[in-house]
């Protein structure tokens, strides 16, 4: 039995909670694919639409009447867990059912510990909620000490600091069902950040990226695979170009090399691979892949994606 991290993007699942209900039927497909072929998998999920959406409604609400509260992004965070979570559990019942298996699914509201002192804060890259116009943007940089950046030429967005999960607060709980035999939802959205203070933790404004937060994750539980599950088969060089390549396995020091080329984006593949590298750096064991959705089954087998060692 392999132990397997399985990371989904929020795209997959919709951007409304009427459009997730059926998004969610044909995500959960392939993941119970691999229970069935007798994986552990922990499954992580994005929420960057999902976020987004409840953020935005919290301020609409707020801007029409000022007695409705606005709402701070960590709980926004933990929200959109929830009703991910929700909605994954169920459609994974169903799914289990179906294919004749009793196991039980659970989603932990996952708080994940960032460092205080990450880089990151003092240098916010992370875009959220919705786009204004100039005047505005600098009035919420006056009156609420947001940084706004100007975002793809579409307006100025509010933008939050990005840092790397350092510890799982709910870790041993996630172990516990896992050892017991249950299919745990966790880390959704890269978890609620969090700082430690004293015997407490506090959420902070921020979004950790979801891949990192995963890759953490399989860190600690000692998975034997991570799977990021993207919206292409394989990772790309030269990508769109004549020359475009797939690239069916890689090694660390062969994605640095097409990192230092600049062959991956930002916003897109690049963390990926770079969570990808941070679960596989230093162990002679451990697998990344990152593939479709849609052919995950394939692509432990070896017929699709691409095989990340060191």
């Amino acid at each position: 039995m392999r132990k397997i991290v399985v990371a989904l993007g929020g795209n997959a699942l919709g951007h409304s909670p009427l459009d997730q209900i059926e998004k969610v039927k044909h995500a959960v497909k392939p993941i119970v694919e691999l229970v069935k072929d007798g994986n552990e998998v922990i499954l992580a999920h994005g929420n960057g639409p999902q976020v987004g959406m409840i953020n935005l409604s919290f301020e609409t609400s707020h801007e029409l009447n000022s007695a409705n509260p606005e709402m701070p992004f960590p709980e926004c965070g933990a929200m959109s867990q929830g009703y991910i979570g929700y909605h994954l559990q169920n459609a994974l019942l169903k799914e289990l059912r179906e294919q004749g298996m009793d196991q039980k699914v659970a989603t932990i509201v996952t708080q994940v510990e960032v460092d205080e002192h990450d880089p990151a804060f003092l240098h916010p890259t992370k875009p959220i909620g919705r786009f204004y116009d100039l005047d505005t943007a600098k009035e919420l940089e006056s009156t609420k000490g947001y940084q706004m950046i100007e975002d793809a030429n579409r307006g100025y967005r509010r933008v939050v600091p990005s840092p790397k999960p350092v510890n799982i607060v709910e870790l041993d709980i996630i172990k516990t069902l896992v050892d017991a035999g249950h299919l745990v939802i966790t880390v959704g959205g890269g978890g609620i950040p969090v700082i430690a203070s004293g015997k407490e933790y506090v959420g902070v404004p921020a979004v950790i990226d979801k891949d990192f937060a995963s890759a953490k994750l399989a860190e600690l539980l000692d998975a034997d695979m991570l799977v990021i599950l993207t919206a292409v088969d394989k990772v790309k060089i030269n990508f769109n170009k004549p020359n475009e390549i797939s690239l069916d396995s890689a090694t660390i020091s062969e994605l640095d090399k097409y990192i230092a080329e600049g062959h991956f984006l930002k916003g897109s593949m690049l963390p990926k691979i770079e969570a990808a590298k941070a679960f596989v750096n230093g162990s002679s064991h451990r697998i990344a892949i990152i593939a479709s959705l849609d052919h995950a089954r394939d692509a432990l087998q070896g017929k699709s994606g691409t095989k990340i060692t060191n």
